[in-house]
């Protein structure tokens, strides 16, 4: 069973003028454990500093042998005192879950801290949310208080508020408070630039759109490598979907799988989110993918066991869209 390549061609446009960020869930992988995630998530941000990616922003899970982040916030706090320049934040807090206050509180000191660096994402997911709204409201007005440290930084939104969507639904919210909106284009990759447009609609009046695209997405120099790391991405979600929530798989455990006929329909379904490629290829898609979404930035989410995979598909795709490489890479440790 294979996934598809992304498709080869020649991308339109300055391929300079898309940044690169990175969307982490802190994966554990196959024989590791959630706290050797977690200590493979401060090295990655200090790795994607150093290569020059734009943002890193953690997600939030609960109860899951699949990634060891719960607390995005706490996380934030670590990485910006991990880091010198990178902008850090979290992708996203589950809002249903929390008082708008206190969520506002903790992301306040945050910025008080570490100025002009921290991104407050926010996701209707983790519980009810038939009150999403008007938590969301109070969350912007205590973000936006005077005194909260929230900047009118170049090129983010108003108080560095981002909403994060699939099926459009967050679009107008983010577009109405003059938010930044991340459309995750994994989970539901058709929805984007419709997404996008009632975002753009409903934007405040006097604000600037601010988009960015998440995609789940892996490189190797070998096409053979990333079919295969993106192979065991798909076993997975497929896995997951059925009730198996797991550790990523390595490539040879993917191999020698034999799916079932339920694994295979989920892999059907998934197939299309997960892009993967040599460095080329993934850049032609990904600036395809960036213009089809009117998106400055790209968010590479990339699950695999091996930690040194993560990072060698990190480097490879920033050395393809020229983003700054330093002489000395810092090993892995």
């Amino acid at each position: 069973m294979t996934t598809h390549p992304v498709p080869a061609g020649t991308a339109h446009g300055d391929p300079a003028t898309i940044r690169l960020s990175v969307l982490d869930q802190s994966p554990i992988g196959e024989g590791q454990s959630a706290a050797d995630a977690l200590r493979t998530t401060v090295t990655l941000a200090q790795y994607a500093e150093a290569l020059g990616y734009h943002r890193y922003w953690l997600a939030e899970h609960h109860e899951s042998r699949s990634f060891a982040g719960t607390a995005p916030e706490v996380l934030t706090g670590l990485l910006l005192q991990s880091t010198a320049r990178l902008r850090v934040g979290t992708g996203g807090i589950l809002l249903p879950r929390y008082h708008p206050d206190k969520a506002a509180e903790t992301m306040t000191l945050l910025r008080r801290l570490h100025p002009g660096r921290v991104d407050v994402g926010i996701a209707r997911g983790g519980g009810p949310s038939a009150d999403f709204g008007d938590r969301l409201q109070r969350l912007y007005q205590r973000l936006t208080e005077p005194g909260t440290g929230a900047t009118a930084d170049a090129g983010e939104p108003v108080g560095n508020l981002w909403l994060l969507g699939a099926g459009g639904s967050t679009a107008p919210l983010a577009g109405s408070l003059g938010a930044g909106y991340a459309f995750g284009h994994f989970f539901a990759p058709r929805n984007g630039p419709t997404a996008v447009a009632e975002y753009r609609r409903h934007l405040r009046a006097g604000s600037s759109p601010s988009t960015v695209l998440a995609v789940r997405a892996v490189t190797a120099e070998d096409p053979r490598h990333a079919a295969a790391l993106a192979q065991a991405m798909l076993l997975w979600r497929a896995r997951k979907d059925l009730g198996h929530d797991g550790p990523i798989p390595t490539p040879t455990t993917a191999a020698r799988h034999i799916w079932t006929p339920e694994e295979r329909a989920q892999a059907a379904m998934h197939r299309p989110t997960i892009l993967h490629g040599t460095p080329e290829q993934l850049h032609v898609h990904l600036a395809s993918l960036a213009r089809a979404h009117r998106a400055t930035e790209i968010m590479i989410n990339t699950l695999a066991a091996s930690p040194e995979d993560r990072m060698a598909s990190y480097e490879l795709l920033a050395a393809r869209f020229r983003t700054a490489l330093p002489q000395m890479i810092p090993a892995l440790t």
